[in-house]
């Protein structure tokens, strides 16, 4: 059994257009959300073995703000720059490549690709994953490079407005 979970980065801030897009920094917002979806989710999921992040500051921040929540070191985050800009190809490429040793991952990343990934995998649909937005995906499979379409099962779906 292999699980994934894919979280979108947290509200990012739009009030310095001097910053290029990659730069960007968590807005109020963003800073509240990501530490709040961190303390969820250790409650409700099993620690991740491996983290994934795009490298843009907006994922960078809320993928070490929610590895602190599952006492995830912050220097074993993997930067991947892959992820930033990425479609779903370039997501399923890091996926299918990861060893097999780990059974739980987590990937930090932005929208549209995000949403598009969770609907390509499972079996169930979703309009849009929000900022903070987590979802979890298992898989009935012993390998990450057996991983495909519509060959996962979604179990959760969680974002700060169902509690906020």
């Amino acid at each position: 059994m292999k699980t994934l979970y894919l979280n979108r980065h947290a509200k990012s801030s739009w009030s310095d257009y001097s910053l290029s897009d990659f730069d960007r920094p968590l807005n109020k917002r963003g800073k509240r959300d990501a530490p709040f979806m961190g303390e969820v989710l250790s409650k409700k999921v099993k620690p991740p073995q491996l983290i994934y992040t795009s490298p843009a500051k907006r994922a960078i921040t809320t993928a070490i703000q929610i590895a602190k929540s599952f006492g995830y070191e912050e220097k074993k985050i993997i930067k991947n720059p892959d992820i930033y800009g990425a479609v779903v190809s370039d997501l399923m490429r890091i996926i299918n490549r990861t060893s097999d040793e780990y059974d739980i991952i987590m990937l930090f990343g932005h929208n549209p690709t995000f949403t598009m990934a969770a609907n390509y995998l499972s079996d169930k649909y979703i309009d849009n994953l929000p900022t903070s937005g987590f979802v979890q995906i298992d898989f009935n499979l012993d390998s990450w490079n057996d991983i495909e379409g519509n060959t996962g099962k979604l179990v959760l779906f969680e974002y700060p407005k169902k509690y906020l």
